[in-house]
């Protein structure tokens, strides 16, 4: 490996393991959402009282879904990478920082779901997923649009992807307007979406360093 090979390998290197950081504490701090129940002076009351969590649940699994396909993405793409320039560290930084957040709409979701204001947090939600998958088609195609950055044979791999991530920030905007009318049916759209994007990951090539 050359001076400057190396040289790209470390900042590549860099910028993902300071991103999976960033994955790392999101996913963490998801659970924070999920409350043991208080009070329960009987195995029925317990048992009644973690029934009642269901909406964190179902909240806690979906980003934990959104998180976890997210990373599993973002680590096919640093597979395929070379090196990178300063425009994908912004790219990057802003993905993190939308990724980052995912903790509060679950929150909204698990705590305001079954109430009046539930289309409100559904669309939150799903906007916030729709920003996600905005923030991290950026990402994508300014490293496509830059192909210099992507290692050598890889442009078959590149393409397979690109069709498979172009529809994400579609997908998420049928959710948000879906919100409007239907809370239980938006946040039920991003939860398949969270499967689909699972499933599909099986699907894509096993991730193998490039250089």
């Amino acid at each position: 490996m050359s001076a400057g090979d190396e040289h790209e390998s470390k900042d590549t290197g860099r910028t993902e393991a300071f991103s999976d950081g960033v994955f790392a504490i999101a996913i963490t701090l998801l659970i924070l959402d999920v409350k043991v129940p208080l009070g329960a002076t009987s195995e029925r009351a317990l048992l009644h009282g973690l029934a009642e969590e269901w909406k964190a649940y179902v909240a806690y699994t979906m980003s934990f879904s959104l998180i976890l396909v997210m990373w599993v993405n973002h680590h096919r793409i640093f597979t395929l990478l070379r090196k990178i320039d300063q425009p994908f560290l912004f790219w990057n930084g802003l993905l993190l920082m939308v990724v980052s957040i995912v903790p509060f709409p679950t929150a909204l979701v698990a705590d305001y779901f079954d109430t009046p204001a539930a289309r409100t947090a559904a669309a939150v939600y799903a906007g916030h997923g729709l920003l996600i998958a905005l923030a991290f088609q950026g990402v994508w195609q300014h490293a496509r649009r830059n192909r210099h950055l992507f290692a050598r044979g890889t442009e078959a791999v590149v393409e397979r992807l690109n069709a498979q991530y172009r529809f994400g920030p579609l997908m998420y905007l049928i959710a948000f307007a879906l919100a409007f009318v239907s809370a239980e049916a938006s946040i039920g759209l991003c939860l398949l979406f969270a499967i689909y994007f699972s499933f599909m990951g099986f699907t894509g090539q096993s991730p193998q360093k490039h250089r």
